[in-house]
C-alpha cells in the first residue's frame, strides 16, 4: 500500500477511527460473550501518540502500532465491513510489515482472540506462526509473530 493511501490519523479522525472499529469489531460480540478489546481501546490517545494510520477517504481501515525495541506490535487492524473482500486488509498487512522494515525491526507481534477464528486463518495465511496462547484477563488470546526483516514483501 503505497503512503499516499494510508496516513497518519488525525484528532478529526478519532469518531471515524471509533465508527470503523466498532463495525468491525460488533459481530464478535455474541460469539465471544463480551466487548472485544480493539472496542474499548483509547481512540483519541493512540491517534495523539501517532499510533494510528488510516486507509481511505471516508476511512474504510486502518491500523493501530507500537514501535518496540524488537519488534513492532499490531495492536489493531480493522476494514469497515462495506470494505471487507476489498484487498484492504490484505494491504494494511503489508503496510505494517513494510514499516517494521522501514524501522529496522525484525519482526511484526500481534494477537487475535482464540474465537476469532477468521483472524487466526488470515494471520496464518500471511504467514504468521503462533509463540503462545494464554488467558488475559477474560480473554483467551493467540499471540502471533512474523519475521519480516530479511523476507520478502506480501504480494
Amino acid at each position: 500500500m503505497t503512503s499516499e493511501l494510508l496516513r497518519p490519523a488525525t484528532a478529526a479522525h478519532v469518531p471515524a477511527v471509533k465508527a470503523v472499529i466498532d463495525a468491525a469489531f460488533h459481530p464478535y460480540i455474541a460469539r465471544i460473550g463480551l466487548v472485544p478489546a480493539p472496542m474499548r481501546a483509547d481512540h483519541a490517545a493512540n491517534v495523539a501518540a501517532g499510533r494510528v494510520f488510516v486507509a481511505g477517504d471516508p476511512v474504510a481501515g486502518l491500523v493501530v502500532v507500537i514501535p518496540e525495541a524488537d519488534h513492532l506490535y499490531l495492536d489493531i487492524i480493522a476494514v469497515h465491513p462495506d470494505a471487507q473482500g476489498s484487498g484492504l486488509g490484505r494491504a494494511l498487512m503489508g503496510w505494517v510489515e513494510g514499516r517494521a522494515r522501514e524501522l529496522g525491526l525484525p519482526e511484526v507481534r500481534l494477537l487475535t482472540n482464540a474465537m476469532m477464528w477468521e483472524n487466526r486463518n488470515m494471520y496464518e495465511r500471511y504467514g504468521y506462526e503462533v509463540t503462545e496462547r494464554r488467558a488475559e484477563g477474560p480473554y483467551d488470546r493467540i499471540h502471533y509473530r512474523k519475521t519480516v526483516l530479511n523476507s520478502p514483501p506480501m504480494e
